[in-house]
């Protein structure tokens, strides 16, 4: 119980609820950026009107829901820093980490509840490169502005680029093994498409084992390292007397505030996702473009804000522990995870991406390795890898889509086993809502 005991810089000085502070410290958020972005709430209440009120003008909807996500993940990851204040730095890191990926996990279950397949698979990998290149770019360009050089630590720096390549490898290994057999193989199709599903699924166990033994000795075995690592980066925050100074929620005003975002998150992810069929129809965005660039973009929206901010502030080891934290949490957890709840609700949904995707995936991961070799970053790095994120996104809009690509399943349209079925209406997708 000690461990987990408030600390001194996230007491509140309070109890329970007290409505209008609650509303006060929620709007004012963590930093002006957040801030800014509260302005977007009469955003939420509009998108989820016009769903039943003009139920098909889908582009408008689609907009409408798209902007209304950001405020609601901008209240979930101040809602995570407020909680992480009132517990030890690493705890802290790692539960701002989670907090900020609730976004992703409920939109990869709804897209699963649709049948969205070839969406999840390409806003997994998305995810990860907007959290790379996007995010760690700014953060690295932002950070530079102000400093001529920032240095980060080889313990967070090093630790986080060998399990990304291992996260990479592990994700890479289905595709690999679909797409590498020999042209004379005597595997048909189906049996391939079988194997991979099998194969996808204790690589999935695999990973998310390798993400809780990576927990574990960053909160436990190695903790004292990490909070060295961290509490060297708090005293040299810019504005840490400001925050310091600033009204916190209590610890009830946080799990209200996060239970309302995550209310209001579900319904807008299933708004936003009932959407997505009906602009790829309609439109010339393509399955590549939608899942690598447009969806991960707002999934992990409260990362990126915490993140730069914290750059900004001249804590890079707090910010490189919230980008990497986040890719990892992502190839090591999230994804497995809904292959894993794919795999008990019966549907096909295997770990098989795009020749494409999982090219840009391990080009990016070898060049974001490279620029943390050094334990130095500056803004020109940053310019780099934004310029190079830019390119992954043009490049996703002009992918074409496959000719199976609307409501493809995962493993070529077998449906015997409760999964996808290629091809299906969307009656039967909303159906399910």
């Amino acid at each position: 119980m000690k461990l987990f005991r408030i600390k001194s810089s996230g007491e509140s000085g309070r109890g329970g609820i007290h409505p209008w502070h609650f509303l006060r410290i929620c709007f004012r958020s963590s930093c002006k950026a957040s801030a800014a972005i509260n302005v977007l709430w009469p955003i939420v209440p509009v998108a989820l009107a016009v769903r039943y009120t003009l139920p098909e003008d889908h582009t408008l909807i689609f907009i409408l829901s798209y902007i209304a996500m950001a405020p609601c993940a901008n209240l979930i990851g101040f809602a995570g820093q407020e909680f992480a204040r009132k517990v030890p730095h690493v705890f802290g890191v790692l539960i701002e980490t989670t907090v900020g990926s609730i976004v992703e996990i409920i939109l990869f279950m709804v897209l699963l509840s649709m049948n969205q397949f070839l969406v999840i698979k390409a806003a997994i990998l998305g995810s990860i490169l907007a959290t790379m290149l996007l995010c760690l770019g700014f953060c690295f360009f932002v950070g530079g502005i102000y400093h001529e050089e920032q240095t980060f630590s080889d313990t967070i720096s090093e630790a986080g680029s060998g399990l990304l390549l291992t996260a990479g490898v592990g994700l890479a290994i289905p595709t690999v093994f679909s797409h590498g057999l020999p042209d004379d193989s005597t595997l048909t199709t189906a049996e391939i498409s079988h194997k991979t599903l099998s194969i996808s699924r204790i690589v999935s166990v695999l990973l998310i084992i390798a993400y809780c033994v990576y927990v574990f000795f960053q909160a436990r075995t190695h903790h004292g390292i990490y909070h060295a690592i961290f509490e060297m980066d708090e005293e040299r925050d810019r504005d840490g007397h400001k925050d310091a100074a600033k009204d916190k929620l209590t610890m009830t005003e946080c799990i209200i505030a996060l239970t309302i975002a995550v209310t209001l998150v579900t319904l807008i992810a299933i708004t936003l996702v009932l959407q997505i069929e009906h602009i790829i129809e309609k439109s010339k965005v393509s399955d590549a473009f939608m899942g690598l660039i447009l969806v991960p973009l707002v999934e992990k929206f409260a990362e990126h804000i915490t993140a730069i901010d914290e750059a900004w502030d001249n804590q890079m080891n707090f910010a490189l522990s919230h980008v990497l934290g986040a890719t990892l949490q992502t190839a090591l957890f999230n994804a497995p995870l809904v292959v894993i709840v794919a795999w008990g609700r019966g549907k096909l949904l295997d770990l098989e991406f795009g020749i494409f995707d999982l090219v840009m995936l391990i080009l990016a991961i070898l060049t974001v390795g490279r620029f943390l070799q050094d334990q130095k970053s500056n803004y020109l790095e940053g310019f780099l890898l934004v310029t190079l994120y830019v390119a992954v996104a043009v490049s996703a809009f002009y992918y074409p889509n496959p000719p199976h690509a609307e409501g493809a399943g995962a493993v070529g349209g077998e449906g015997d086993h409760g999964g996808a079925v290629p091809g299906e209406g969307g009656h039967e997708r909303f159906r399910i809502f």
